[in-house]
């Protein structure tokens, strides 16, 4: 029994994921403050006077974010697929994609906060030798 699927490789996979990248980034305002929000934190998570496991961390929380946001943007596209019109269930499937966004922010603001806490409060030798 054969699929009805095409077949997918290494680099029409690739090219079918930055496509994806660059239309949400065309069409979607939040998804390009992200972007924005994501170069800012990287300056300033290799800026600072961090090791380089803490600026590491900054970095990787930093991509927390831009998942969040493409999934969102991901949710929001299917169901205005399916419907323009107000519905309840639509309502909420947005929402909750929005709430998802809103938890990233939230956990990427926790893990910054305890990073620059440990560095600058707990451990201020690391502050004199990371010059």
């Amino acid at each position: 029994m054969a699929l009805n699927k095409p077949r997918y490789t290494l680099f029409k996979n690739t090219r079918y994921a930055l496509n994806g990248l660059l239309e949400v980034m065309r069409n979607e305002p939040s998804f390009r403050l992200q972007l924005l929000l994501f170069t800012a934190g990287m300056i300033v998570a290799w800026a600072l006077p961090l090791s380089f496991v803490q600026s590491s961390v900054l970095t990787v929380s930093l991509f927390i974010p831009v998942m969040a946001e493409m999934i969102n943007s991901a949710i929001e596209r299917t169901v205005d697929l399916v419907t323009f019109e107000h519905h309840e269930l639509a309502k909420r499937a947005k929402d909750a994609g929005a709430a998802l966004v809103f938890i990233a922010l939230a956990m990427l603001a926790s893990i910054w906060g305890f990073t620059l806490y440990d560095a600058f409060v707990c451990n201020p030798i690391v502050r004199e030798f990371s010059l």
